[in-house]
């Protein structure tokens, strides 16, 4: 890996640490103290009130760091990217916040959730000036990690103080809300040192259209994410929708350590095709696979056969109807990873809007199919097979098209010798959670330090990792220095 990545990998996986330690001290207090129902209710309520961001940011967050990433060596430039999009994004928003107030007032469903969804407006209004993409597109990626380890250490006081019961499922929204509006306050603050909005000199036009197909993309991607969790609380209830957002906050605990890496890699990717190196473009491309297949392949194994104590340690013995789930969607931290190597690292800087919003289309309208066909019957296994189903197509469609136009080709050959080095890895941790049967804490930390050691012997010996061997041999030269 370059320099620059591997300080900016550093940054963000110090970061993606801090966001694993957060919610595995947090995530079990919340779920005990609001129980499923309270839970389910900030869970419906936070992912409709998200829908209503993700029109508001339409294309913003990944077009604005691929602008960002391409003109950071330009001021002029990079302040006439900011503004645009800027603006944009607050004339989009009015709109968004205008709708998300009808909807309170008007569909008699959500009347009972009124006080969570006043507390939704502020978040939709303050996101706008979160401006993350900012940062993302500058590498900032120091500022980034330093900024929300300090917020989340205060939410996570300020949670642990004040919500004590079930009754404070508001409370607890509310302090969750505060994030976004916090951290928009400090972003603001902070951009003045890079650049400066400017009302004078818009010209929107030419960021309209990628604003909104990226946008439609990202709108089209939650059809089968967000939702599942939207459309299981109007068919199913409080219940179910707080089993499945336990099983998918889990998932997404074990799966953010790759996507850190994703997002730290769009910005050097859309330089590289900037500048047309597209054979360095290509290498680090499959460096990130070899990177994926190194860190996802074990986690899928680990999270289908530990899936009952990851639950019962985190959440307890309440959510017990989450096991399953989470071992549904457990393949989906391969599938999502290799889907964002090729979506973020690879079609986004190569502008290939319109391949994206096809897939998405394509993935959505599956999702959509299988949500009014799977859940009324099947509930939260339905909506799991739906995200399942849904990127694995999107997975299946963005391939194709890398395979065609630009021969990047998916490495089946790599990936069975991958499963062949893994395979030994099954009965290893069937064996621990059978033995520790009863004692989860045991379980999982057998479990996970046998995982971590099996894994780094078959990069180094068997596969012969590339990456893996780099930076073993860096680490050695360090201790012998």
């Amino acid at each position: 890996m370059m320099p620059g990545i591997k300080k900016n990998f550093l940054y963000s996986s110090i970061l993606t640490t801090a966001n694993y330690i957060f919610p595995f001290i947090l995530f079990p207090y919340v779920s005990r103290v609001l129980g499923v129902a309270n839970n389910g209710k900030c869970s419906f309520i936070d992912s409709l009130v998200n829908y209503f961001i993700l029109f508001s940011m339409m294309g913003v967050s990944i077009m604005g760091i691929r602008e960002i990433a391409a003109h950071r060596g330009d001021k002029r430039q990079l302040a006439f990217s900011f503004s645009n999009l800027l603006m944009l994004n607050l004339i989009v928003t009015f709109i968004a916040i205008v709708l998300l107030l009808c909807a309170t007032f008007f569909v008699p469903y959500l009347s009972s959730y009124r006080d969570l969804l006043y507390i939704g407006v502020l978040k939709l209004l303050f996101n706008v000036f979160l401006i993350e993409w900012l940062y993302k597109g500058l590498e900032e990626f120091r500022y980034i990690t330093v900024r929300s380890i300090a917020v989340r250490f205060l939410y996570l006081l300020l949670v642990l103080v004040f919500v004590r019961s079930s009754k404070d499922y508001v409370i607890y929204f509310f302090l969750t809300t505060m994030i976004v509006v916090v951290n928009a306050i400090i972003n603001c603050w902070h951009s003045r040192r890079f650049v400066q909005f400017s009302f004078s000199g818009l010209h929107m036009q030419s960021y309209v259209r990628p604003f909104f197909m990226l946008g439609v993309y990202l709108l089209l991607t939650s059809m089968y994410t967000s939702f599942n969790v939207t459309f299981l609380g109007f068919v199913s209830g409080d219940v179910q929708v707080g089993l499945y957002s336990t099983a998918v906050k889990l998932f997404n605990i074990i799966v953010a350590l790759f996507s850190a890496f994703t997002g730290v890699m769009l910005p050097r990717m859309s330089s590289l095709v900037e500048s047309g190196r597209m054979e360095d473009f290509k290498t680090l491309l499959y460096k990130s696979v070899d990177v994926l297949f190194c860190i996802s392949v074990p986690l899928v194994i680990f999270t289908i056969i530990m899936a009952r104590p990851i639950v019962y340690l985190i959440s307890g013995k309440e959510y017990e109807g989450a096991v399953v789930l989470l071992q549904i969607v457990a393949a989906l931290i391969l599938i999502i990873g290799y889907e964002q190597i090729l979506v973020m690292q690879a079609l986004m800087p190569l502008k290939e809007d319109k391949v994206i919003l096809r897939n998405s289309f394509m993935g959505a309208l599956l999702g959509v199919f299988l949500n009014v066909i799977l859940v009324p019957k099947w509930q939260g296994i339905g909506s799991s097979v739906c995200w399942l189903l849904s990127e694995t197509l999107i997975l299946i469609l963005s391939q194709r098209f890398m395979s065609k136009a630009f021969e990047v080709h998916f490495p089946f050959r790599r990936f069975f010798t991958v499963l062949i080095g893994y395979a030994a890895l099954i009965p290893m941790l069937y064996g621990i959670y059978c033995f520790f049967q009863g004692n989860v804490l045991w379980q999982l930390f057998v479990g996970g330090v046998i995982m971590c050691i099996y894994a780094v012997c078959v990069q180094l010996f068997f596969l012969k990792n590339s990456v893996v061997l780099s930076l073993m041999s860096k680490f050695h030269f360090k201790i012998r220095s």
